[in-house]
């Protein structure tokens, strides 16, 4: 019993089961584009590059730029996001492995937005990885199912029937109300960058009804809308403005098939998982062209140009917390660029850089800030929204003629 080959004997039945060595599937490249470049999700700043994996014939149709995967990578698997495709790579070839699987097929990451990611990650001092995890949610692979079960629809005409049922009073009291609102237009249905520090009139909900004419008038010029505001407050004061204009909000149309249509899609950080990516997705698959929320939306996947309109940016909720710690004027003004789209900062009182970016002589160029044109509310039009003040002293009321002036009570 010392012999090597010697085995512990065993009672009858009780034997360990033998189990049998499974052979190596066996894997050819794929024979166009075999090397997949992928952004890992590791926030290593060292680690911030793409790394090259072999891609196998049979995952070749699925293994799209801008789709999910998981890889090995060292001694665990991760998941990345493919960003390109490409002929031959800088790696040994027997250092090269390949992509363990592709987790689903959509598109979740489009190619304008891989374009923002590198900008973005190049102008705050990060890694694409940094903001791929600010910028995706987590994955949800019941709503890809559902995706697939249900044909996309895009109501392409809703903005162009809801502007053109827009009261005409309305229209008119805004184009007589502000001074340059005409080039804010003409920049909306423009196909260059325009940049605008814009102050709505004085009142409740006046910021609303400026913010949905820009969005009307955006959509019905074929451009995409990314609107980020503070809170959920107003958020769901600009839903209700829109809804009030003839869009739809994205949500269960209630049919037999359990989709979901609609012409705006709220992107918020405090959805549940399920519908922050469904309306993700619905974004990312241009299914949906108008956005709004809170500073989560800063980054929805929106292609072509498009108007990005951040309100009251001076406020604290913009500044992330996580490296490369990017704010969201910043982002979205960027992303306009990248676009040739329309930023546009909004608020009641305007913010030290929005006020510095509109004069000509001292500003300057760079990713995130840039020459501003400001539009003003007349000053005529201020002084009839004003509540009347006066001063009740000797002075103002000689000037008012008041009888009562010097009376003793």
């Amino acid at each position: 019993m010392s012999t090597p080959d010697a085995e512990q004997l065993a009672l009858d039945g009780l034997a360990p089961r033998k189990r049998r060595k499974r052979a190596p599937a066996e894997r050819t490249a794929a024979s166009e584009r075999p090397i997949a470049r992928v952004v890992l999700d590791v926030q290593a700043t060292h680690l911030g590059q793409t790394f090259d994996y072999l891609i196998d014939e049979r995952q070749s149709e699925s293994v799209r730029p801008g789709v999910l995967v998981r890889v090995r990578f060292g001694g665990r698997r991760v998941n990345g996001v493919v960003w390109e495709r490409a002929d031959r790579s800088d790696t040994p070839s027997s250092s090269l492995r390949y992509l363990e699987r592709v987790l689903g097929p959509q598109v979740v990451v489009p190619a304008s937005m891989r374009e923002d990611i590198t900008r973005i990650a190049d102008a705050y001092g990060g890694t694409r990885a940094n903001i791929l995890r600010l910028a995706v949610p987590p994955r949800v692979a019941r709503v890809e199912q559902e995706q697939q079960m249900v044909a996309p629809f895009t109501r392409r005409g809703a903005a162009a029937e809801a502007l053109w049922r827009m009261p005409d009073e309305c229209r008119r009291v805004l184009a007589s109300s502000y001074d340059g609102l005409q080039g804010l237009d003409d920049a909306l249905h423009g196909g260059r960058f325009r940049a605008f520090a814009v102050d709505p009139l004085p009142g409740v909900g006046e910021w609303c009804r400026l913010a949905g004419w820009m969005a009307l008038t955006a959509m019905s010029a074929g451009k995409a809308v990314v609107i980020v505001l503070p809170t959920m407050r107003e958020v769901n004061d600009l839903s209700r403005e829109l809804t009030g204009l003839g869009l739809r909000m994205f949500e269960r149309t209630g049919a037999a098939n359990g989709g979901y249509d609609g012409d705006v899609a709220v992107l918020n950080a405090s959805l549940a998982p399920a519908e922050r990516y469904r309306a993700y997705l619905a974004v990312a698959s241009g299914a949906v062209r108008c956005v709004i929320g809170t500073r989560a939306a800063m980054y929805a996947p929106v292609e072509g140009p498009a108007l990005f309109m951040i309100l009251e940016d001076i406020d604290y909720q913009y500044a992330d917390g996580m490296m490369p710690y990017a704010h969201a004027r910043g982002v979205l003004r960027l992303r306009a660029r990248s676009h040739d789209g329309v930023f546009v900062a909004m608020a009641q009182a305007r913010s030290p850089i929005s006020q510095w970016e509109c004069g000509a002589n001292h500003v300057a160029q760079t990713p995130v800030s840039g020459f501003s044109t400001s539009i003003r509310p007349l000053p005529s039009v201020i002084k009839e929204r004003l509540p009347w003040v006066r001063w009740l002293n000797r002075e103002e009321l000689g000037r008012l003629g008041d009888t009562t002036l010097g009376a003793r009570v």
